[in-house]
């Protein structure tokens, strides 16, 4: 099992949760930042004295306070160290659950393992350190479609003028007309509501209004 692990996490109660799970599994050395930056600078200094981390684990959502951060979220700090330390695991231990987020954090190579919050999530962490451990990769059961067949997951040009047209306030109808005068297919009522409905499962939205916010969230509209 590894035996020096790296935690950055800025909610305390989860900190000590991820402590106490890595505990019960034995680590003996578990250190604790709430900052990106932080994080990069003690792995790298470990790393020159010849006492490197074996293990991160970080979310990939850290709150703004008064402190200007280089890396401002995980995956940004997984890559940047990703670069100087290629021996390095990394686990991202989130709440975010968007398929086209876990895609495309998972595909770029910087993570070994996506483990859902929740609450069931500290068997998920620990089952996935252990696949990690043994050199293996793991991915949520939530999330785990986010890493099928590209063409059910991956939005184009038909999806963002949907959503541009929800954004604008548009009534279903009224985006299926758009779409006619525009010339684009398909533009029956049943496929732009198929389409609405499984950006929403891409996305996981609940409802339209939502999937609109976190599209404009990724700066896609």
């Amino acid at each position: 099992m590894f035996k020096k692990v790296m935690i950055a996490e800025d909610q305390d109660g989860i900190k000590q949760s991820v402590y106490n799970a890595l505990s019960e599994l034995g680590i003996s050395e578990i250190a604790q930042t709430q900052y990106c930056d932080d994080a990069f600078i003690r792995i790298k200094k470990a790393a020159m004295d010849g006492k490197p981390y074996e293990l991160l684990i970080t979310d990939l959502f850290f709150e703004e306070d008064h402190r200007d951060q280089k890396y401002a979220s995980g995956d940004v700090l997984a890559m940047a160290l990703k670069k100087e330390f290629p021996d390095l695991k990394t686990i991202v231990y989130t709440v975010e659950a968007r398929f086209q987020k876990v895609r495309s954090i998972m595909i770029s190579g910087e993570i070994d393992a996506y483990a859902c919050k929740g609450r069931k999530g500290l068997d998920e962490l620990r089952l996935a350190i252990r696949k990690v451990y043994e050199g293996k990769s793991y991915i949520s059961p939530d999330v785990r479609a986010a890493m099928g067949d590209r063409s059910d997951i991956e939005i184009n040009d038909y999806d963002i003028t949907i959503i541009r047209q929800l954004a604008g306030g548009k009534s279903q109808p009224e985006i299926c007309r758009y779409l006619e005068q525009e010339g684009i297919t398909p533009y029956s009522l049943s496929s732009v509501e198929k389409r609405i409905n499984k950006l929403k499962d891409i996305f996981r939205a609940n409802t339209p209004a939502h999937l609109v916010a976190l599209a404009k969230d990724m700066g896609l509209v």
